[in-house]
């Protein structure tokens, strides 16, 4: 017997069909929702993960800006130390030069002048003073020229004012500083970078003598009009050892006066 199927199948079909499409469709979404998720997570623990790197290497960075800071702060103490440090070899140094330079000031200074101010700028000294004329000014130059511890004056300004008697001109001069003993150091040590003995040259400069040769010393030359030097005596043989050469007959013993010669 034959079987007919009288249900609406396709529209039964259709309906499973659209069932199916809500279903992967449903699945798709849910699938992209959790995709979407996921990529959203992954990058969300990527920015955390690098903000705080950053918040790591801002920490850093600020430890390292006060280090420098500090650094920079011992640096300075530092350079402020060595420039005491300086000052203080520096007076150590020149301590017993003052005592000398203000002892030269009175010791050159002239009468008819007076210094009314002294000022030191490194090396150099500005003095200034009142004198009687230039005449008295030009021996103080001169005895600062020949002094060992002050050298190059130089005059820059010398006026007659006519505030005080007896001192009409005002004057400023200008001299170096010198360290004979310093110059001295300088001098030896470039004589021995020269190759050449300091002592050994100023002894030699000073005598005027020349070294004398291995086979010995030169005769002195006779002076003008002088007799000439005789050549000394060759010394005599010692007893008993054997003469050498010819020698001479003994001289006759002259005879006693009313004697018989022996």
């Amino acid at each position: 017997m034959a079987r007919i199927n009288l249900l609406p199948w396709r529209a039964e079909r259709q309906k499973q069909r659209q069932q199916q499409f809500y279903v992967m469709l449903a699945v798709a979404v849910v699938g992209g929702l959790l995709a979407w998720f996921m990529v959203d997570s992954y990058y969300d623990m990527q920015i955390a993960g690098q903000q705080k790197r950053n918040q790591f290497l801002v920490g850093e960075i600020a430890k390292l800006d006060a280090e420098i800071a500090e650094i920079a702060e011992l640096d300075e103490k530092k350079s402020r130390l060595l420039a005491r440090k300086k000052v203080i070899e520096e007076l150590q140094a020149n301590r017993s030069q003052m005592v000398h330079l203000f002892d030269e000031l009175v010791r050159t200074i002239p009468d008819g002048v007076i210094l009314t101010s002294i000022k030191q700028d490194g090396e150099k000294l500005v003095l200034e003073g009142r004198t009687q004329s230039n005449a008295r000014i030009s021996t103080y130059m001169r005895n600062v020229e020949a002094s060992q511890w002050m050298r190059a004056p130089e005059l820059s300004i010398i006026e007659a004012k006519g505030e005080e008697r007896g001192l009409p001109f005002v004057f400023t001069m200008s001299v170096t500083m010198t360290d004979p003993a310093a110059e001295a150091e300088l001098a030896q040590q470039a004589a021995k970078e020269a190759g050449t003995d300091p002592a050994a040259a100023g002894t030699a400069e000073a005598t005027g003598l020349q070294p004398l040769s291995p086979a010995g010393a030169p005769a002195p030359a006779a002076a003008p009009g002088s007799a000439p030097a005789t050549a000394p005596a060759s010394p005599a043989p010692a007893s008993g050892a054997p003469a050498t050469g010819n020698p001479q007959p003994p001289a006759a013993t002259p005879a006693p006066a009313g004697g018989p010669a022996s």
